[in-house]
């Protein structure tokens, strides 16, 4: 289940990067506006929430994210995720 969790932080992190280019702003630009670090910024772009961890950010991140960048969850966040049920 983990290795399935991390693919989907990879799929995100993928949206996530995809969606800033889009809208054209610098990681700086956009940890600021969502108010976040650059830091925590830069490990959701690779996939991580802190090192050695996939990335997990809050609901309030997550909104933060989409109105900074002007997508939807939707668009952020990737179909197909893993089937957390048997947690």
């Amino acid at each position: 289940m983990e290795a399935d969790w991390a693919a989907f932080a990879q799929r995100f992190a993928t949206s996530l990067r995809t969606a800033r280019h889009k809208a054209n702003l610098s990681q700086e630009d956009v940890a600021y506006r969502a108010g976040l670090t650059r830091y925590t910024y830069q490990k959701y772009e690779k996939g991580e929430s802190r090192p050695g961890h996939s990335a997990n950010p809050t609901l309030r991140t997550l909104l933060a994210l989409t109105q900074v960048l002007g997508i939807t969850l939707t668009d952020l966040v990737p179909g197909n995720a893993p089937d957390l049920r048997s947690r």
